[in-house]
C-alpha cells in the first residue's frame, strides 16, 4: 500500500497564482517540497472527491500526494494539475527515469565499458538504460560467461579513464561466481578501476518482475532442469529448442517498459555501475 503524504497546499493562496502549471502525466518526476520525496508519477486517481497522484522513487517506494502546489519540477516550483487528453505532459523520461535530452546526440564511445554475462543481460540493460548509456558514451558488451574473468580483465588493461563495470549473475557468497569475482578483483590493476557487482538470480530473466508479464510469481524450476527451459515450460510457452527459448525471451523483454519493471536487486546494481563509470575521475 502506498504511503500517504498530504502536503500543506492552500490552493487559494494568491502567492501561488503565478506558478506555472504542469499536468501530472505518467513518468513526470516531481519533488515534494515538504518531505523532499522525489518520484515519478505512476498514476492519478480520485480519493474523497480530490485528485491525488502516486509517486514512485528510484527505490520503488510509493507515496500519494494531493494535486496542487508544493512541488518542484527540475528544481522550479510548479502547480500540478490533473492530466487531460489535450494537456501536454512534462519532460519526457527515458525508461530508466532520467530526463530525455532530445537535442544532445550520442557521444563517441568512451574507453570504459560495462560487461554483462550474456546477450539477454545486455539486451535488458539496453532496454532500460540505453538512452543513458548513449548519452554517456558507454558501451555494454556480453562476456558469454565469466570462467576466465581474470584473464579478460588483464587483456582489457583497466586504468585511469579506462574503467570496467561488470555485472555478474548469481553473485552470492559461497558460489563459484563469488569466488571468480573475488579473485578477479584481487589482481593488480583492478583496484579503483574495476567494479564487479551482481544480482542473486540464476538468470537475468528472473530480474524482470513477474507483474510486468501479468504473473503473480515466476514458476519454480527443479534444480536438475535448465532454468530457461523450466521457466518456459512452467508458463506453458514453447520451450523445445533454442528458437523457442529466444522467442520466450523476446516475450519477456517486451513486458519491460521502465525501471519499475525491474527488481531492485538488479536496478540498484546497474545504477551503481553507471555512477562508477561516469564519476569525474573516470575520465573518458
Amino acid at each position: 500500500m502506498a504511503d500517504y503524504a498530504w502536503g500543506a497546499q492552500d490552493i487559494s493562496a494568491p502567492a501561488h497564482a503565478a506558478l506555472p502549471e504542469v499536468a501530472a502525466a505518467v513518468g513526470l518526476v516531481l519533488e515534494d517540497v515538504q518531505s523532499g520525496f522525489v518520484g515519478a508519477v505512476v498514476r492519478v486517481e480520485k480519493s474523497g472527491g480530490l485528485h491525488v497522484m502516486v509517486l514512485e522513487d528510484r527505490r520503488l517506494r510509493l507515496k500519494t500526494f494531493r494535486l496542487g502546489h508544493g512541488f518542484l519540477l527540475d528544481g522550479s516550483p510548479v502547480r500540478v494539475t490533473a492530466p487531460t487528453r489535450a494537456a501536454p505532459g512534462g519532460p519526457q523520461r527515458t525508461a530508466s527515469g532520467s530526463v530525455r535530452v532530445e537535442a544532445i546526440r550520442a557521444r563517441t564511445a568512451k574507453a570504459s565499458r560495462i560487461w554483462v554475462e550474456g546477450k539477454h543481460d545486455a539486451e535488458l540493460v539496453e532496454k532500460v538504460w540505453g538512452d543513458d548509456l548513449r548519452h554517456e558514451g558507454i558501451v555494454v558488451e556480453p562476456l558469454h560467461g565469466i570462467d576466465d574473468l581474470e584473464g579478460a580483465i588483464r587483456a582489457f588493461s583497466p586504468g585511469p579513464g579506462r574503467r570496467l563495470g561488470i555485472l555478474v549473475d548469481h553473485l552470492l557468497p559461497g558460489t563459484k561466481e563469488f569466488r571468480i569475482a573475488a579473485q578477479a578483483m584481487a589482481q593488480p590493476g583492478a583496484r579503483g578501476h574495476v567494479l564487479i557487482v551482481g544480482h542473486p538470480y540464476v538468470d537475468v530473466w528472473q530480474a524482470v518482475k513477474p507483474a510486468a508479464l501479468g504473473l503473480a510469481a515466476w514458476p519454480v524450476v527443479p534444480r536438475n532442469q535448465d532454468w530457461k527451459t523450466g521457466i518456459l515450460a512452467g508458463l506453458g510457452w514453447p520451450h523445445s529448442n533454442p528458437a523457442a527459448v529466444a522467442a520466450g525471451w523476446r516475450r519477456i523483454l517486451a513486458g519491460v517498459t521502465t525501471y519499475a519493471d525491474i527488481e531492485p536487486s538488479l536496478l540498484g546494481r546497474v545504477e551503481e555501475v553507471l555512477d562508477f563509470l561516469t564519476a569525474p575521475q573516470a575520465g573518458g
